[in-house]
């Protein structure tokens, strides 16, 4: 009793097939479980219990491995996070903070078009905040830095960083959500690079003309 059913079934007539056989990866296989659960009733609807009775390891497994509930929701958005974190590292920056702005963007939402599961989970409502993830904080600092340094430049439409991070973010989640909830309808190729484009132009003001000097003239 208490033994989690991954555990059984060892044939110990066979030391070769012991030998061969891969223990499964608890820790993977109760994140898994846990992130399908979340996908099915949310935060609120998921419990320790339930996700007992999906991945077959018993509670005292799970608390091991991750503390406590908190524990192991903290490991599961870090764990996404970091995917995705991985990604946007990739992406080559230059010295336009527009430029880096409109790769940044682009580069977030073709990662959550492309996997739907791990963006509506990175997206969920949940009581406890998630920025205290180290990959979260990672992530928040590379999207905003270009912005930033517009906000220092005063390039902001509203002069206000955090009324355009807002509006961003929705833009972004509203293009990414629409694609996402309809794959089959015929949308236009360039879609993203044109309202990326445009949400920019919208929230950014040009650069300011260099003033002609004497040496100039």
């Amino acid at each position: 009793m208490g033994q989690d059913v991954h555990n059984e079934g060892t044939d110990a007539k066979s030391p070769s097939k012991q030998s061969e056989a891969k223990p499964p990866d608890s820790r993977a296989a109760i994140l898994a479980a846990t992130e399908a659960l979340l996908l099915e009733s949310g935060y609120e609807g998921f419990s320790i219990r339930k996700l007992v009775e999906r991945c077959g390891f018993t509670a005292p497994t799970i608390y091991h491995h991750f503390g406590d509930k908190g524990g192991l929701l903290d490991e599961l958005l870090e764990v996404r996070l970091e995917i995705l974190v991985t990604e946007i590292r990739t992406v080559p920056l230059v010295e336009d903070p527009v430029e880096n702005l409109r790769r940044l963007f682009r580069a977030w939402a073709e990662y959550g078009i492309r996997n739907p599961t791990h963006y509506r989970l990175l997206t969920a409502s949940r009581a406890e905040q998630t920025d205290a993830i180290p990959a979260a904080q990672e992530l928040r600092a590379i999207l905003l830095s270009p912005l930033e340094n517009l906000a220092a430049q005063q390039r902001l439409h509203g002069d206000d960083l955090e009324e355009t991070r807002q509006m961003i973010w929705s833009f972004l989640h509203g293009l990414i959500s629409l694609q996402r909830a309809r794959p089959d309808e015929p949308w236009t190729p360039n879609l993203l690079e044109i309202a990326i484009d445009a949400m920019l132009r919208g929230c950014i003001r040009p650069k300011p003309e260099r003033a002609s000097s004497k040496e100039d003239q």
